[in-house]
């Protein structure tokens, strides 16, 4: 329809970055600091990877996001936490769980957001949460990761997205190093196209691009359910041996990209596109 279209064409003009958390967290939520998002597995790899240099437990949000679950959670060491990008922000239903969750303990919070080209002026929305919440904002970060946004961007082939992941690791390194030292993250200079982008093009994205409306399964489709269990917000259901998808759609990405027969399509603009997965090798 038009306002995707045009929507399309102001998110193309300055880009990002989506995932979100599928995965079930196998740690003990009390000894939990780093918590992540992610439905392509990026950000799932780096808060890993911080989770091993730093000597802090992981785990995924998806239990909690799945089951409206915001009981308190508690932790001495500073919390991180580890999201992608949606429209130069953290997402919306991330946006909501932080709101509503009290993380006590230590007040000291820092914010690590995979992406694929820029986080905008992400910082500001995410220091008015701090201080709503009367936590110590630590700053946030980016890391650029493959691609993964297959609704509107192309998706990069496997030696692609390896190349990319490789290039992640001095940012990574440097966000470990800083986090050992209990020193905040440093931001970067904001320009007018970040200001606009977390602004306006976020709130028009949710309203007129965020929905389901597009996906659609294939003859291909095996009712696998592989779709169904992997969706953060519970928003598949199946029909007839088919998936059907309903009014709470967060655009993740889970379960186009891991459909392990490609069976899953978003309109035609996913056609012919490499499906994107954080490859098993790293």
């Amino acid at each position: 329809d038009v306002s995707f279209d045009i929507i399309c064409s102001l998110l193309a003009f300055t880009k990002h970055e989506i995932g979100f958390t599928a995965e079930q967290s196998s740690e003990s939520e009390e000894s939990i600091v780093i918590l992540y998002f992610s439905g392509t597995g990026n950000s799932k790899y780096v808060a890993e990877r911080i989770g091993k240099e730093v000597g802090d437990a992981v785990g995924s949000l998806f239990d909690r996001l799945h089951s409206h679950d915001f009981s308190e959670m508690y932790s001495e060491q500073p919390w991180i936490i580890v999201s992608p990008t949606y429209a130069w922000r953290i997402p919306r239903v991330l946006q909501e769980w932080l709101e509503k969750t009290k993380l006590s303990g230590s007040k000291e919070i820092y914010f690590v957001m995979t992406c694929g080209d820029s986080i905008g002026n992400a910082g500001k929305y995410l220091k008015k949460l701090c201080s709503l919440k009367g936590m110590e904002y630590k700053g946030c970060v980016s890391v650029m990761m493959p691609e993964n946004y297959i609704a509107l961007f192309p998706t990069p082939e496997k030696a692609q997205a390896r190349e990319t992941i490789s290039h992640a690791e001095n940012t990574i390194q440097e966000i470990i190093a800083l986090i050992k030292n209990r020193l905040p993250f440093i931001s970067g200079k904001i320009t007018a196209k970040d200001r606009i982008s977390s602004g306006l093009v976020n709130c028009l994205f949710y309203l007129c691009v965020v929905h389901a409306k597009k996906f659609y399964a294939k003859d291909t489709c095996v009712s696998c359910g592989l779709c169904a269990s992997i969706c953060p917000l519970g928003n598949i259901r199946f029909e007839k041996g088919k998936p059907v998808w309903g009014n709470h759609c967060t655009h993740c990405m889970a379960c186009i990209c891991r459909c392990p027969q490609e069976a899953i399509e978003y309109g035609r603009r996913s056609w012919g596109k490499a499906r994107y997965y954080f490859p098993e090798e790293f």
